[in-house]
């Protein structure tokens, strides 16, 4: 099968899932999601893979969703394009939660197919890259990797909530009320990860950990992965997936948001990017920060 976004390999028991957008930092486009699903699928039916690592080219594992126009091949059509009235294409609630719940069920088949799926991290894992990777059922981190979800600053959340399951409910909420990166090496410290090493040491960590895997009989690894994924449906994992788009598609609706949506518009995204993590890079900038938005008192508008 042949991708334009991925580099599938396969060997010695294992499935080698490759993001390869590395010139956008494996950004997630919605042909690469598609084609991961479908990647995916494919390596859980083959009988000779026992397990799948899901890893990204270049310098980072995943810099998040890519937020420029998804733009067709020349000469590509498809039934979408001769009835475009049909389709959903506004803002309104619904149709922001059905889009984020399209492009969730591609994203649940890590969670869903019946072989363990390893994430290898390395170099930026940002918002959408989180997204995928925590659905993996363990994780390995390098640790100076850079973990974190900056778009809860001033465009929504996660719509995929796999972090209080992870780590529980106070990292979680640190992660998502502050938008900070940590490191391989803290993701570890509060189990977010199961391991972090050094960088050097990345991809034979992982590999070593898919020999053991290659030496169990898929059918008992689909049972014991099925076993923990059931129980952590029990505790709500797969209804907090459903509420987790919805809750975005509200916090979209916000006034920041649109402030960010003009900005991306009229200034460009890295305008945009810098208006929205800029005030939070050093103290100093903090309390610039807060000096000019808070001069009239605590009743003073904030924006963002």
């Amino acid at each position: 099968m042949d991708y334009e976004t991925l580099i599938v390999e396969k060997e010695r028991g294992r499935a080698r899932i490759t993001l390869n957008r590395p010139e956008k930092l494996n950004a997630l486009s919605r042909r690469l999601q598609e084609e991961l699903r479908k990647a995916l699928w494919d390596a859980d039916q083959d009988t000779r893979v026992h397990s799948v690592i899901l890893r990204g080219a270049g310098r980072s594992f995943c810099a998040g969703y890519d937020l420029t126009p998804d733009r067709r091949r020349p000469g590509e059509t498809d039934a979408r394009d001769d009835y475009p009235e049909v389709y959903r294409t506004g803002q309104s609630f619904d149709d922001d939660t059905w889009r984020m719940e399209e492009a969730q069920r591609d994203r649940m088949t890590i969670f869903d197919m019946h072989k363990p799926v390893i994430g290898q991290i390395h170099g930026y894992c940002v918002a959408g890259g989180t997204d995928l990777v925590f659905l993996c059922d363990i994780v390995v981190a390098a640790e100076d990797a850079r973990i974190g979800f900056p778009p809860v600053r001033a465009m929504g959340g996660p719509p995929a909530h796999m972090w209080t399951y992870h780590v529980g409910p106070q990292w979680a909420k640190y992660m998502l009320l502050t938008g900070e990166f940590i490191s391989g090496r803290e993701a570890e410290r509060i189990g977010l990860v199961w391991k972090a090493v050094s960088p050097e040491s990345l991809t034979e960590t992982v590999e070593e950990l898919a020999d053991r895997l290659a030496m169990i009989h898929p059918d008992f690894l689909s049972g014991n992965k099925r076993a923990v994924n059931l129980a952590l449906e029990l505790q709500g994992a797969r209804t907090m997936q459903r509420l987790a788009a919805e809750l975005d598609a509200r916090m979209h609706a916000s006034p920041a948001m649109e402030d960010w949506r003009r900005r991306n518009r009229d200034e460009g995204l890295k305008a945009a990017l810098a208006w929205r993590d800029g005030r939070f890079a050093s103290a100093e900038q903090r309390r610039g920060w807060q000096q000019e938005h808070w001069a009239e008192g605590p009743r003073a508008p904030a924006r963002g």
